[in-house]
């Protein structure tokens, strides 16, 4: 499977959020050989979209000359376009946001009806596509927190998605912490290999992924403390 990862930490290689990822994807690599490739939207050069629609009447092409259209050609030229990013301000980071504005060439003005709601016609190919989000936060429970950006994403991409959330996400970047960490990241590791064999990850299983580490008073007084 060719799978892009459009990374939105501006952390970067630093962020909490991609030991996640990057279980998640070795899961994967031992259940079948993935090609994988990892965009940094921190590294990119991405205006905002000024909502002129002018690629949604021509054809696709956007007024800014900037990063974005090649990075539209990488996500067409992929199977399978995995987010990665932090929880912030109850969504996603600048850069990731500003990234998922200017897919707008992907599609047309035109509309229609799906289910209760309507959606733009495409006017690129993306059946082909299948979405990925995992996103990490520093609270200690995932309630009252991820739904926001659940529903964003589920909404930009209603179609062959799969969502990993999980809380207390600083930890993975804390050594003292590895007697929780490592066991979590080998059940993700598992949902790496089963979504890599299935497509989707059953339901007990991303239930124990997106569970806290620790019990959340512990996770709160530990981060308290070091305030």
């Amino acid at each position: 499977m060719r799978i892009l990862v459009i990374n939105g930490s501006p952390k970067r290689d630093k962020s909490d959020t991609m030991h996640i990822t990057g279980a998640f994807l070795e899961g994967m690599q031992e259940s079948a050989h993935q090609d994988i490739q990892i965009i940094h939207t921190i590294d990119k050069h991405i205006e905002y979209c000024t909502g002129c629609f002018s690629c949604m009447r021509n054809g696709g092409k956007c007024i800014h000359d900037d990063d974005m259209e090649n990075i539209l050609g990488e996500i067409l030229a992929h199977d399978l376009i995995l987010f990665s990013f932090p929880l912030y301000c109850y969504g996603m980071p600048a850069s990731l946001k500003a990234l998922l504005d200017r897919t707008l060439p992907l599609s047309s003005m035109a509309m229609r009806k799906a289910g209760d709601r309507y959606e733009h016609i495409g006017q690129a190919e993306v059946s082909h596509l299948r979405y990925v989000m995992i996103c990490g936060c520093g609270f200690p429970n995932s309630q009252q927190n991820f739904e926001p950006v659940i529903m964003q994403f589920k909404l930009c991409f209603p179609r062959n998605h799969s969502i990993i959330t999980v809380p207390e996400s600083p930890m993975f970047n804390a050594p003292e912490a590895a007697v929780v960490t490592v066991p979590r990241l080998e059940l993700i590791k598992q949902t790496g290999r089963q979504y890599a064999k299935e497509g989707e990850i059953d339901a007990s299983l991303l239930a124990e992924v997106t569970s806290p580490m620790i019990p959340e008073d512990q996770y709160a007084a530990i981060v308290n403390s070091s305030v």
